[in-house]
This record gives structure tokens, C-alpha cells and sequence, in this order.
């Protein structure tokens, strides 16, 4: 997973986190867009699909499941036993073995999918935004809000990842797919419990790094929490919008 930002800028990653920090933090050039989840209908579900990087004809196998509607999409890779050497190696990644630990679901030997229900939580907000690639990081902000006096089952958590859209027949795909790039867990502190007087309110930036031969112009950042036992508080995806001196034209 991405490491987390640190202050001691002698790391290559720190440095270029706050260059991206002040990218996003200042006025977008006009070459440039504006992504975030701002304005983005919330997804109704989590819906993930596991695919094993040895597996060569999983990718273009006609019966993988297609998104279903209004739902946050995710194709993860697994890493298989042949490393390198696998038909999918160039695209598995390794928290894909973390997020499979997390739901404590066995490693996939060729395909598997999940749907996961977003009930949602009164007045929680999440929120992603990136800004552009900077060499091979994009600064990422996420934020979290939840009221007080929520119920939950603790610890809270929460998952970013970075996806790189595919489209449909795609190396023989049948499906558009929506391909985990890298993830990261937001570094926030619940404590044994929320106090009824208090809520939590986090902000955080991050730099994520980018792997080779990603298409940068297919980037988004999607972002979902849960509590302990599993229940999706909240999920949000990013979309880039044009400058607004494009818009007008």
C-alpha cells in the first residue's frame, strides 16, 4: 500500500506529496480539470471483482459479471503462483491479497466477485479529490464526517483506492473494467468509541504513486468506510470536469 505522507522530506514520495499538496491547493491551470467526488450521485453499492493473474482466460471470459446499475465498481488482480510469469501479471497487484484478508474471503484460484449493499449513514460525507500526475505520484485529498451520537460498530475504517478505467473489449474484455492501481488506508484515530458529544471530522492528503504504462487520462479516485462489522457507512468516486473557461465554449 502507499505509505503515508511524512515530514521528513528526504524521501523521494514526501517530496513529490507536497508538490501535489500545493497542486491541489491552488487555482487550476487551464489545461487542467477539476476531479472529486463533488456533485457525484452516492453508489448504492460496492461491487468487486477478483480475478486470478495466472487465469488467462478470465479476463475475456464472456460470463464475467457486468456492473450493476448505480454501483461503486472495482476489478482487482490478484497475484497468483506463476509472479511474474502469469498472463495478468502486468496489471495484479498486491492489495489485492490485502482486501481479500479484509473480507476474509479466500484467495480467488480464477474469478470471484462480491456485491456489497450501501445502506448509507444520515449525515456522513466523504469526499475524494486528485489533482493531476506529477512525475510518477498524484496528490490525493480525502475527508470524513460523521456526526455525533452515531451508532457504530468500531473500529471504523476505510479504503482509497486509484482506478484506471478499461474500456469494453479491451484485450478481448467483455466487460468496461474498472482496474485497481494502487490503495491506501487513511490514517484516521477512532478510539474504543464515539462519545455522544462527539463526531469525527478528518482531512488528509496523501501522494499515491502511479505504476508504468498507467493511462493517466483514465484515473479516478474512489473512496468507501465501513465499521466493524462490515456495513458501508458511505462510498464516493471521483469525476473530472472541464476548466470552466473549456465549459463555456
Amino acid at each position: 500500500m502507499t505509505p503515508p505522507l511524512r515530514k521528513r522530506s528526504a524521501k523521494p514520495w514526501a517530496r513529490a506529496g507536497w508538490l501535489l499538496l500545493t497542486a491541489l491547493a491552488a487555482p487550476l491551470a487551464h489545461s487542467q480539470s477539476a476531479c472529486s467526488s463533488d456533485g457525484q450521485p452516492a453508489p448504492s453499492a460496492l461491487f468487486e471483482r477478483f480475478t486470478n493473474a495466472d487465469c488467462a482466460s478470465c479476463w475475456a471470459d464472456p460470463a464475467t459479471p457486468s456492473s450493476p446499475p448505480n454501483a461503486l465498481t472495482l476489478d482487482w488482480l490478484v497475484p497468483g503462483s506463476q509472479g511474474d510469469a502469469a498472463a495478468l501479471a502486468a496489471a495484479a497487484n498486491s492489495d489485492a491479497r490485502v482486501r481479500l484478508a479484509a473480507l476474509q474471503r479466500s484467495p480467488v484460484a480464477s474469478q470471484d466477485h462480491l456485491l456489497t449493499a450501501i445502506p448509507g449513514e444520515p449525515m456522513t460525507m466523504m469526499r475524494v479529490a486528485h489533482g493531476p500526475a506529477v512525475g510518477n505520484y498524484m496528490g490525493v485529498l480525502i475527508s470524513l464526517r460523521l456526526p455525533p451520537n452515531t451508532a457504530l460498530a468500531l473500529p471504523v475504517t476505510g479504503w482509497v483506492v486509484l482506478l484506471e478505467t478499461v474500456p469494453v473489449d479491451t484485450a478481448g474484455s467483455p466487460v468496461p473494467r474498472y482496474v485497481v492501481k494502487n490503495a491506501l488506508q487513511p490514517l484516521w484515530h477512532m478510539g474504543e468509541k464515539l462519545l455522544n458529544q462527539e463526531g469525527l471530522d478528518f482531512n488528509e492528503v496523501r501522494a499515491m504513486s502511479l505504476p508504468d504504462a498507467v493511462a493517466t487520462d483514465r484515473l479516478r479516485v474512489a473512496g468507501w468506510v465501513q465499521d466493524a462489522q462490515g456495513r458501508v457507512l458511505a462510498a464516493v468516486q471521483s469525476a473530472c470536469q472541464p476548466a470552466p473557461e473549456y465549459q463555456a465554449r
